[in-house]
């Protein structure tokens, strides 16, 4: 027997999943065009030379690659051209979001205007581990600014990304946030050789799962002393307000210009946010940020009852440089789709109004004779705006009042022969069990009303 469930760590959507998650794009986007943001689509395949080397060793193992095809393939291969595994892909599916709008900003940078400021809703595919929350086949929210260094950019996006949040009814959640160029600074104080730097980032990133000390076993394995760090480390897990921390960070990077620039910078940003935003803001001096392209601010949403983050991003000034002859300031930050339907689910948070069906109104049939009849009715429903479905077939008018239950569509227009008769349509509440007879005439206003 054939197999008949997704491939692991992919889903389908059925119709009440789809609504929840139209919910949340739609308030997302709402937001997001609130703060002068564009929208932009990619195509879900690029180059494959286009995304490696951009995200780090894990990134590149974690792409989803597409082998070469047909006649090419042959040919390469009876060639002897394809002599290991990494030569037999020429493309893959999109890693992320960001390093695709990159790669535009450097192809339209003439089309483009000076100040670019884009959000993009599409999915994404990487190779992981399946867990809660996490999918091989996922949905990024991003926001983008590009061509600005100034620490507004950081601030009016943490700002969006905060009022998507209230919006969606969250009221516990964190921003936190820390700099690139802090840590760098830790790290070159510590004393630990440049070349080592990503592989220490990744093990501070993870104090929240497994601890001072697991953070410090895992440095020593990757033979990195860990005497340099862990100072911070313990300060870190103090959860200290943050005036304090800025000032111990100023004080731990002091003898490191590249540090100090960066704790300036965090400051600064943090002064910014005197409004509600501030309240959701904590500097975590161990926040690293898997991906390798972050050059500045990094931020991540965090929630007490979810391993892991709701969204984040930050400061990458460097990478659209990869693409073009200019380096060209940008900033991004992105929202899990998937990690907040998640939560939104476990919390029982979407609205109560959300509609169930994507039917405001059933329409019966009678008989074989009615069919006309019925597909006017729910024609001329249809033109004064609400959304009809037509039972398929003449049936027992108990059954189709089940369907109707059973599909969560609220109103059934009843015409039988007796109310083609007496000119009349019989529309029946679904919630309410009522069942009232209304004027041929008058039956789209009617239905309006009941609605």
């Amino acid at each position: 027997m054939t197999n008949t469930n997704p491939a692991r760590g992919m889903r389908d959507f059925l119709p009440s999943d789809v609504r929840k998650r139209d919910f949340v794009i739609g308030v997302i986007k709402d937001v997001y065009e609130k703060y002068g943001f564009e929208p932009l689509e990619t195509p879900s395949i690029e180059n494959l030379d286009t995304l490696t080397n951009k995200y780090g060793d894990e990134g590149n193992q974690l792409m989803f690659k597409i082998l070469k095809r047909g006649e090419k393939l042959q040919q390469e291969l009876a060639e002897g051209k394809i002599r290991d595994e990494n030569q037999l892909s020429d493309l893959a599916l999109r890693y992320d979001l960001t390093v695709p709008l990159a790669r535009v900003v450097a192809n339209y940078r003439n089309d483009l205007p000076r100040f670019f400021k884009r959000y993009q809703i599409q999915p994404v595919w990487r190779a992981d581990r399946p867990a809660k929350g996490r999918y091989r086949e996922f949905y990024q929210c991003d926001v983008d600014s590009i061509g600005s260094t100034s620490l507004v950019i950081e601030a009016e996006q943490i700002g969006a990304v905060c009022e998507v949040l209230e919006r969606l009814g969250f009221d516990d959640f964190e921003v936190r946030i820390n700099h690139r160029q802090v840590l760098t600074g830790l790290l070159e104080v510590a004393g630990i050789d440049e070349d080592k730097y990503s592989d220490a980032l990744v093990a501070i990133d993870k104090l929240d799962k497994i601890g001072v000390d697991g953070v410090i076993r895992e440095l020593e394995g990757r033979g990195i002393s860990a005497s340099g760090v862990s100072p911070i480390l313990e300060f870190a897990e103090d959860d200290a307000d943050t005036d304090l921390t800025l000032s111990v960070l100023e004080s731990l990077v002091s003898e490191s210009e590249t540090g100090s620039e960066g704790a300036r910078d965090l400051k600064d940003l943090v002064d910014l946010f005197e409004n509600g935003s501030g309240t959701r803001i904590k500097v975590d001096p161990t926040l690293a940020r898997g991906l390798s392209y972050y050059t500045g601010a990094i931020f991540e949403v965090r929630v007490p009852d979810l391993a892991g983050s709701l969204g984040g991003g930050g400061r990458y000034d460097g990478l659209i440089g990869m693409f073009g002859k200019e380096d060209v300031p940008a900033c991004g930050f992105s929202l899990g789709l998937e990690r907040i339907l998640v939560v939104m689910e476990e919390r029982e948070m979407f609205p109560s109004d959300l509609p169930s069906s994507s039917a405001d109104v059933m329409v019966t049939i009678w008989n074989d004779e009615s069919v006309l009849e019925s597909l006017k009715l729910a024609g001329e429903l249809r033109s004064a705006g609400h959304r009809v479905l037509v039972y398929p077939q003449a049936d027992k008018l108990g059954k189709q009042f089940k369907y109707a239950d059973q599909i969560g569509v609220p109103l059934v227009c009843v015409l039988g022969d007796s109310e083609v008769e007496e000119g009349t349509v019989s529309v029946k509440n679904m919630k309410t069990g009522e069942q009232t007879p209304v004027e041929r005439s008058r039956i789209v206003d009617a239905v309006k009303g009941i609605s």
